[in-house]
């Protein structure tokens, strides 16, 4: 077994993010603390490390689940890893991180991030219940009348957000919000990679019986 392969079996993150230690020294830079997530600065990299809070309807709960952060981490890299051939990502390593974080932290690029919380929706709960329950549509995408909770869409649809700051809550916008926030071009990849995302995350559920 290679030494790469093998840091990878022991920290249970693919092999594809095992990467180099190093010795960190003084500590990294807390730049953001999340509902979440925290993020840190390490040079020219950020370290994006999943914490044990619970976060409800934008709600941070006040009982961690303890270990939660470190498979969110896992179930993340799983991910990324099923999705490399629809749209390219942040990972650098799950390996090379802090010790303390060792398990639950990935080692990313810095990236500009796009303010809106990109989502897609096959089926009818949630939030995304609410609004139909109020306007007849999510995120200004008009359904069909008297659906109820957990029925299948007819095809699945982008309802983006807006992205709130901690102790605020996260608001519906529309694809035309979008547009005029981030320009035409970019709206448009951001509601074809979520739905393409959607669509390969359902498929392979659909193959494990889910």
């Amino acid at each position: 077994m290679s030494p790469r392969k093998g840091i990878a079996a022991r920290q249970n993150v693919p092999a594809a993010y095992a990467g180099r230690t190093r010795g960190y020294g003084d500590r990294v830079e807390l730049l953001h603390s999340g509902k979440v997530r925290d993020v840190y600065a390490d040079g020219d990299d950020l370290i994006l490390v999943a914490s044990d809070r619970v976060s409800v309807y934008d709600v941070v709960l006040p009982t961690p689940i303890p270990d939660k952060g470190a498979v969110l981490t896992r179930l993340s890299l799983w991910w990324f890893e099923q999705l490399a051939d629809l749209v390219p990502h942040h990972v650098i390593s799950a390996t090379d991180v802090p010790p303390e974080f060792a398990g639950r932290a990935i080692r990313c690029r810095r990236l500009r991030m796009v303010q809106v919380e990109c989502i897609a929706r096959g089926y009818l709960t949630g939030l995304g219940l609410k609004e139909y329950e109020k306007s007849g549509a999510v995120s200004g995408v008009p359904l069909p009348a008297g659906l109820v909770e957990a029925d299948r869409l007819p095809e699945p649809i982008f309802t983006p957000t807006t992205k709130a700051p901690m102790g605020e809550h996260d608001e519906f916008i529309t694809y035309d919000d979008v547009a005029a926030e981030v320009g035409a071009e970019t709206a448009e990849e951001l509601r074809r990679i979520t739905l393409a995302v959607y669509k390969r995350g359902a498929e392979i559920a659909a193959d494990r019986g889910s």
